[in-house]
């Protein structure tokens, strides 16, 4: 990650400042361009507990497998808004719209989309993402 893709992150932020939360989405959103298991595996907790868009929970294990063998591939992640609410020293919910295009399955998939993380301090010392969703938003027509 570099200092421009940080400021990307920054650049969108609404509400008060958190440089540590946003440095985590820049390192999260830059490991799913490149496909960067070791990364998402650092960031993401052992004990996952995500929602896809289509009301599946998935792994940890199924998301590192998935873009380990290209079934998901992100070719376009810009982010639109984000905002971010502490919840005591250890756990800070996330939420991310972005405009994404990404291959599932060889077929690409566009649109905006939004993202709710739960990121927390792990035992070790260690934040990662414990928890969230993602959903398409409608199309706004005119």
């Amino acid at each position: 990650m570099n200092e421009l893709e940080l400021d990307l992150m920054t650049s969108v932020l609404s509400g008060p400042a958190d440089p540590e939360m946003v440095m985590l989405e820049a390192r999260l959103r830059r490991a799913q361009l490149d496909a960067d298991v070791p990364t998402l595996d650092a960031l993401i907790a052992d004990a996952l507990l995500f929602t896809g868009p289509d009301g599946q929970l998935g792994t940890k294990q199924q998301d590192l497998s998935a873009h380990a063998a290209g079934v998901v591939r992100f070719r376009r992640h810009e982010p639109e808004e984000l905002q971010v609410r502490r919840v005591g020293d250890d756990v800070a919910v996330i939420a991310l719209r972005a405009g994404l295009t990404v291959d599932v399955g060889g077929a690409p998939v566009s649109g905006t989309f939004r993202y709710t993380r739960v990121w927390a301090r792990e035992p070790d010392g260690v934040w990662r993402v414990v928890g969230g969703h993602v959903s398409m938003l409608p199309l706004v027509v005119g």
